[in-house]
């Protein structure tokens, strides 16, 4: 085993994981202070860095035709600009008090340790596998990451069948549901909750699954997966619930991932509920000077609900990473927390999301006015214009905004970026009635769906304060 050392008085920054939050830093950090003053050493375990894992879907289901177009930057542009990217190389050990990190290169196995000034934990997330018989058989695939992508269309072209199970109908689970259809599978959906989408009330689901059902999905609800079965030569042949099996040549695990908080663990770093790191504005761990995390292994404030909570999206990684390439270069940013926007779709249906659902303002002790419109994306007399189910929220007595639900055809997701500024911002549903948006019949009616829904929640909280 080696030590790495010899810095020549500079700095070092040493950077766990090689996607949107670490890279991000790095290059931040790069474009704050020159390598003469500031050594940068990333650990990258997989294949690929700066990649769209949000993209995935839609490169299996062959929106995007290559692998290449989903990444942002090749390691050898992150070398070129002063960044030591190390490649296939897995950090399995932080040690806090010495200030290193032990690293082993996945292909030979050899280890060595690294000394840091200032340490990065990017370490992202990872698909939650249920502890269940046949998990681990060949054609059993969570997504994650390009690799992940890479051995689920090698699977897809090799299979004789064309069944597909997917585990799950979360935001993963409805895009590869869908992405498997485009692919020529059977495609069945299994999903223990009531409706699709659980980041959305159940009655907004109801739209979700009917559409799901029109692209010639089959919607399994309510059914929870208890084994996978396999054949003689080991590889899945079927999911199994408690009174049912459903046939597959290939299974898809859209259970959601978690945040992937071994090593913070393992070195006494402090987690949240959900698991992930716990940081301050500045994205610095709690307790740790000289240590940073950021993107899908962190927790972050909610700004509505005023709780931590767990939302993995690049989004947020990339703005992490800024955050912290900033103070790890000598200036100061935060960030503040989120608000839980969210977009998605399935075929043409855009699905959105932003805020708090019923359950959310029920666990936190809200008392909540649901309204629920229907509109159309533009002026009805206008052609192109599409059905759109508007849901929101609002705080009972004080009418302030708690959150917005979208579904709807071309032109609805989009929408709830409305809804999230209203939400970033404090405001109640009475005052969003006089934002001014833009207007013409080919992008919207006279009256926003959004304001129509601000609209009957002014008037259902004025009702219930009399």
């Amino acid at each position: 085993m080696s030590i790495h050392g010899g810095r020549g008085g500079r700095e070092r920054l040493v950077v766990i994981g090689g996607d949107a939050a670490g890279m991000s830093a790095a290059s931040q950090a790069r474009r704050m202070r020159g390598p003469d003053e500031l050594e940068i050493v990333a650990f990258e375990r997989g294949h690929f860095t700066s990649y769209s894992a949000c993209g995935i879907p839609y490169w299996v289901g062959g929106d995007v035709p290559e692998r290449d177009h989903l990444v942002a930057r090749t390691p050898e542009e992150h070398r070129a600009r002063d960044i030591g990217l190390r490649m296939r190389t897995e950090v399995t050990e932080i040690d806090l008090a010495g200030g290193r990190v032990r690293a082993r290169d996945v292909d030979s196995g050899e280890e060595s340790w690294t000394s840091y000034d200032k340490l990065v934990i990017a370490t992202g997330a990872t698909p939650v596998r249920p502890d269940m018989p046949g998990v681990d058989a060949p054609g059993v695939h969570g997504v994650q990451t390009l690799d992940d992508g890479q051995a689920l269309l090698d699977t897809l072209s090799a299979t004789r069948g064309r069944r597909a199970v997917v585990v799950g109908a979360g935001y993963i689970g409805v895009e590869m549901a869908e992405a498997l259809i485009n692919r020529g599978f059977e495609v069945t959906v299994v999903n223990r909750g009531k409706e699709p989408m659980s980041t959305l009330d159940p009655d907004m689901g109801r739209l979700v699954h009917r559409a799901m059902e029109g692209l010639g999905i089959t919607m399994v609800n309510d059914t929870e997966v208890t084994k996978l079965l396999t054949d003689g030569d080991g590889r899945v042949r079927a999911v199994a619930t408690e009174d049912a099996e459903y046939p597959a040549d290939v299974v898809v695990l859209g259970i959601g991932v978690r945040p992937a908080t071994g090593l913070a663990r393992a070195a006494g770093l402090p987690l949240g509920a959900h698991g992930g790191l716990l940081t301050d504005l500045a994205m610095r761990v709690r307790g740790q000077e000289n240590v940073w995390a950021g993107g899908d292994c962190v927790e972050v404030l909610n700004l509505v609900s005023g709780q931590e909570q767990y939302v993995p999206l690049g989004t947020h990684a990339n703005k992490h990473g800024q955050v912290i390439g900033t103070d790890v270069g000598g200036g100061y940013a935060t960030f503040p927390g989120v608000v839980g926007t969210a977009v998605s779709k399935v075929c043409d249906l855009e699905i959105a999301r932003t805020g708090l659902r019923e359950k959310d303002a029920d666990r936190v002790g809200l008392q909540y006015e649901t309204v629920t419109i229907e509109s159309t994306s533009r002026a009805g007399y206008y052609p192109g214009a599409s059905p759109m189910t508007v849901k929101m929220l609002a705080e009972r007595r004080t009418g302030r905004l708690l959150g917005v639900q979208i579904v709807g055809r071309e032109g609805a997701g989009k929408r709830v970026d409305i809804a999230a500024v209203a939400l970033t911002a404090g405001m109640t549903v009475e005052q969003m009635t006089a934002l001014d948006l833009g207007y013409a019949p080919p992008f919207s009616p006279v009256w926003d769906p959004v304001l129509v829904a601000a609209r009957k929640a002014t008037a259902k909280v004025r009702a219930g304060s009399r």
